[in-house]
């Protein structure tokens, strides 16, 4: 691969240091994805220079001018500290005539919304848990169809944010509680869904039009007790927690038969929302072989050793290969300014 200059685009807070000379891990772990990708692009020979932004969209506009790269790597995943956001930076680098990394905006816009994923999905008979949705400042009424217990969490926030134990519920005292907790703490609308015991899976997809999938990796609770176990953000991000679960995530171990729905599964669902880049979808599968899909993320962790990067090499997809296929995608993905 040619010698490339790469804009690497980050939250400002996370522009990591050149060098973990003196730096614990607890330190590491908040700029750990900047950390990898800068590192691993200049280990390839490229011109990487991280953009820190959070509010100011003339500092990208600069470091376009400036920089003139062939590509901007987007690791942004807030403005303004929204999440939903993030779709209207990669709306702007469109809107400048450059190359990116990852999603398309349409793409973030239908995956984020989670309320209308599953509209989606279900127009397009992709099996998903039954679901509702419990609007701010109305009265908390769900599909009387659904059937406790029910996992109640933002319609719009990822990475666990606001999931806890206490996410799942079991009557209809507990399920006003939740509501309520996601309607002022988080400050969103709340997705009501049903609970699917079984196990549960996350499998990475790479492409534009023509798809990769990766290797399926399984979530595992090795010391937990044998309970409704869901991904709480404690699980997904405490260290502490992890070790008191047994927190593990390994290739699934699963018939031949049964990989092969969920590979079509998820490709069904890039399709549907309009993916491209790469992106992790989460599922779950019951005791009797049925799968559902619980959401789609565009723009997963990047972490060297984290469960994409991880998926990517069980898939013989080394991490900087999976850096360079990335960086390829961007550039050949038909953004409407190169078509018009």
């Amino acid at each position: 691969m040619r010698k490339l200059r790469i804009m690497v685009l980050m939250h400002q807070a996370l522009m990591p240091p050149d060098s973990l000379e003196g730096v614990s891990d607890e330190e590491m772990m908040e700029w750990k994805t900047e950390f990898d990708v800068v590192q691993t692009l200049r280990y390839m020979g490229h011109d990487a220079t991280p953009v820190g932004a959070s509010d100011d969209l003339s500092k990208i506009r600069d470091a376009i001018t400036e920089l003139r790269p062939h590509i901007c790597f987007n690791l942004l995943e807030e403005f303004h500290g929204v999440g939903l956001y993030d779709q209207h930076v990669v709306s702007y680098l469109e809107l400048c005539k450059q190359h990116y990394t990852g999603c398309n905006p349409r793409g973030l816009m239908l995956s984020h919304d989670k309320y209308l994923a599953k509209k989606i999905m279900t127009y397009h008979r992709i099996p998903t848990p039954r679901f509702s949705v419990a609007v701010r400042g109305k009265r908390v009424r769900i599909s009387g169809r659904l059937e406790y217990p029910l996992l109640v969490k933002s319609v719009v926030e990822d990475a666990s944010l606001g999931i806890t134990e206490s996410s799942l519920v079991h009557d209809e005292a507990g399920l006003e509680r939740q509501v309520a907790y996601v309607h002022d703490e988080l400050r969103s609308d709340a997705l009501v869904e049903e609970y699917i015991a079984g196990r549960e899976f996350y499998v990475g997809v790479l492409g534009n039009q023509r798809l990769k999938v990766l290797p399926i990796w399984e979530l595992k609770f090795t010391k937990a007790p044998k309970k409704p176990n869901i991904a709480t953000a404690k699980v997904k991000w405490d260290a502490a927690t992890q070790e008191r679960l047994g927190v593990e995530t390994d290739e699934a171990n699963i018939p031949a038969e049964l990989k092969e729905r969920i590979e079509s599964v998820c490709r069904r669902v890039y399709k549907a929302l309009d993916l491209s880049g790469y992106a992790r979808i989460d599922l779950r599968c019951n005791a009797d072989g049925k799968v559902y899909v619980l959401e789609a993320n565009p723009n997963p962790n990047l972490s060297f050793g984290e469960d994409f990067a991880e998926s990517a090499e069980k898939g013989g997809v080394e991490y900087e290969e999976l850096m360079k296929r990335i960086i390829n995608l961007g550039l050949s993905y038909q953004a409407h300014w190169r078509t018009a």
